[in-house]
């Protein structure tokens, strides 16, 4: 039996994205990507469970969760931006100390 991949969220999405918004054959995109068939279609059928979920919000929820999400992915870049610098001054400060 094979070995199971981890795909990140953004593959998939690039994935789901060949086939809804280009209208590329499940098959296709499936075969060009090494991905299983029936993965692409497990990532398709949750693609269109969160639109669905999406369209059934209200207006005003839509635009917050649209802001929300925004604002969570400026968040974690400046998160990862302080995790670098702070390795970066980690890293200067140990090479002043040294005697």
């Amino acid at each position: 039996m094979g070995r199971q991949q981890k795909f990140s969220t953004e593959f998939k999405q690039e994935a789901v994205k060949l086939v809804l918004g280009q209208g590329l054959s499940l098959a296709q995109v499936a075969e060009d990507l090494g991905v299983g068939k029936s993965t692409l279609d497990k990532w398709l059928r949750s693609a269109r469970e969160q639109i669905r979920d999406f369209n059934a919000l209200k207006d005003d929820e839509r635009a917050e969760l649209q802001r929300l999400r925004k604002e969570v992915h400026l968040l974690r870049i400046e998160r990862d931006l302080l995790k670098k610098t702070a390795i970066y001054f980690a890293k200067d400060t140990s090479k002043g100390t040294a005697s």
